[in-house]
């Protein structure tokens, strides 16, 4: 989850490298360190915190020359955030340098094996350990340093992206990738390296996605040379045009990108399934779904898999393909369900989820699904990522880039794509009759301008939050579409404000969490006119006769619970299968307000990373 850049070319590396960090420090940022190689010399500045504290420092000492260079952001797995343990790491010799993404499972009996032989380690890390085993590998067999690495990754235990030089040939740098994403950007002359396309989108749109189990030599003046670790064979690099614009990765004016980002949801929806749904037709057009249109209609079952926030937006598929498209659904934490020894055939289709496509749990589950002869689905954001690669078919959301850890936008049009699907299938099942199907395709159609009339509640939901912004538990409530919302609101809130908040089906509430209510405890309740109206403004009446402080998201011109709640925030109406398009809007904002009144760090929350590329 950690992020790496480095530069190899014509122009100063300090400041690429810099301002590359700075756009993947949402993968993590709890330390950060620069190498620069310049005169003979390698020059490193690394400290914890932050990219700006890094910057300080290294401009500080002035060693900042030099037209190739590593650098790094790190959420920590081995070894606590400090100076010592930032990267990048360096071997005994002080010859290689190294940056690094990712675990290296079997480092503690490499190091001991290393220790044994006279190598001596200042840091925790098991980065240290890999740099100090390349460079074994390289003087004893006298190889190059491309050699020694493919030789020693082949050694190790774990997931990897990593970016290596040595001093004593600065023409170059050797690269290579498993389980953790890795990017080559190629200019004129010139070479990036990247977690993503991020650092070098103002240079090129020219890049380079490693597979897994691929290394590059990157040299000035040639092309880069890829091979497979595994059997050394020669890879041919697939170079794509990158889509991606410097304005979509900047904060547009906003005070954070999370509030950039959920005031994007209409845009990105619209994007979502502009070409696929012609609602005046009354066609849903998906080419992932229309050439695998047997896979899906003959499937025993569909298995979701995600982690997070897309666990959630597959909760909300799980009642959307079941009650649209009447095909069973079961629903599986990645993490979990790689492990379980699932039951998995032929006839199964795997749907996975991820904003990133570079989830490791999830593309374990992947290969597992693969393995097990299911026809897999991948739904993700990132064009060319390994989710994207690994799959069978699948459907990219168009997004845009969301650079804040908290996803909003992710959900959202998540849950578009997964209910295009479910129409669709609807559609050639001939579940709907023509009319109701009409319905549903021009109600989607106009969730944009909805979701735009939802967030005109953001000065409403501000006053809320500074009403509530000093509490130290939260309670969520929904029931069917609404209750994985519910689920999100709560993750929302915990996530960035440090505030404990749990989600439940409304009707759960008896069985426990009552208990907890009294005049302290706000609960938001997603109460629209759809569905189990009636029972969740029970739910509410038992809320408020235990002295609960009530939050409600209603459809707008309801009465009945605004006699009910303290507060309430109208959404528009909708169909009861797109509400949860409308209700996540004030639960982000809710969340996003509170946190900031608490002088958290919205973008950035502690202990968290965008991308989780490590279990």
């Amino acid at each position: 989850m950690c992020g790496i850049v480095g530069y190899i070319g014509h122009r100063d590396a300090y400041p690429i490298i810099v301002k590359g960090l700075q756009r993947l420090e949402y993968r993590g940022y709890d330390s950060a360190g620069i190498a620069l190689y310049h005169d003979g010399q390698i020059v490193v500045s690394k400290t914890k915190g932050k990219v700006d504290d890094l910057k300080v420092k290294a401009e500080t000492s002035n060693n900042i020359e030099g037209s190739l260079g590593l650098g790094h952001t790190r959420w920590a797995t081995h070894g606590v955030p400090n100076d010592t343990n930032s990267h990048p790491h360096y071997s005994n010799s002080g010859d290689l340098v190294i940056i690094h993404n990712g675990i290296i499972e079997n480092y503690e009996s490499i190091k001991k094996a290393l220790t044994s032989r006279g190598y001596e380690f200042k840091t925790d890390t098991d980065t240290e350990v890999l740099v100090n085993l390349i460079e074994e590998v390289k003087d004893k067999e006298e190889v190059k340093l491309g050699q020694a690495v493919q030789i020693a990754l082949n050694q190790v235990v774990g997931a990897y992206a990593i970016a290596v030089f040595d001093r004593n040939k600065p023409d170059e740098i050797v690269v290579a990738k498993l389980g953790s994403p890795l990017a080559i950007g190629i200019g004129e002359n010139e070479y990036f390296v990247a977690s993503d396309a991020s650092p070098f989108i103002e240079y090129t749109n020219n890049a380079v996605y490693l597979e897994d189990e691929e290394m590059a030599i990157i040299r000035l003046g040639k092309e880069i040379k890829l091979r497979k670790i595994k059997d050394d064979s020669i890879a041919y690099p697939n170079i794509l045009e990158l889509q991606l614009n410097l304005e979509e990765i900047e904060k547009g004016g906003y005070d954070h990108f999370m509030l950039k980002e959920i005031y994007e949801q209409p845009r990105a929806i619209l994007d979502t399934y502009r070409g696929r749904l012609l609602a005046d037709q009354g066609i849903v057009r998906m080419a992932g779904i229309d050439q695998n249109l047997e896979k899906f209609l003959n499937a025993n079952r569909i298995i979701i898999v995600a982690c997070g926030t897309s666990w959630h937006a597959g909760l909300v598929a799980e009642y959307i393909f079941e009650d649209l498209a009447r095909i069973p659904v079961e629903v599986e934490y990645a993490s979990e369900f790689r492990y379980r020894n699932p039951v998995i055939t032929e006839n199964d289709v795997l749907i996975a989820i991820s904003q990133s496509g570079e989830t490791a749990d999830t593309l374990a589950a992947i290969k597992l699904a693969k393995e097990k002869g299911a026809f897999v689905f991948g739904v993700c954001n990132v064009v060319g990522s390994s989710i994207a690669r690994e799959t069978h078919a699948g459907a990219y959301t168009h997004a845009g880039p969301e650079i804040g850890v908290a996803s909003t936008k992710a959900f959202t049009t998540q849950i578009t794509v997964l209910t295009l699907i479910a129409l669709k299938l609807a559609s050639e099942k001939g579940i709907f009759s023509s009319p109701q199907f009409h319905e549903i395709l021009t109600e989607l159609e106009n969730i944009p301008s909805k979701v735009e009339k939802a967030l005109e509640s953001n000065d409403l939901v501000s006053h809320i939050a500074d009403i509530y912004k000093d509490s130290t538990n939260c309670l969520y409530l929904g029931r069917g579409y609404n209750f994985p919302v519910a689920l999100e609101g709560a993750l929302k809130l915990k996530e960035i404000s440090y505030i404990h908040a749990e989600g439940y089906p409304a009707a759960e509430m008896k069985h426990g969490p009552i208990a907890l209510i009294d005049e302290q405890m706000p609960v938001v309740v997603i109460a629209t006119k759809k569905g189990h109206y009636e029972k969740v403004v029970s739910n509410i009446q038992e809320i408020k006769s235990r002295s609960g402080r009530i939050i409600a998201v209603v459809t707008e011109g309801d009465e009945t619970v605004k006699e009910l709640a303290d507060h309430v925030i109208e959404v528009p109406e909708t169909n009861e299968c797109l509400t949860p398009l409308l209700t996540t809007i004030p639960l982000q904002l809710l969340s996003y307000h509170i946190a900031v009144m608490r002088g958290c760090n919205v973008d950035q929350p502690r202990n968290l990373a965008k991308s989780v590329t490590v279990e």
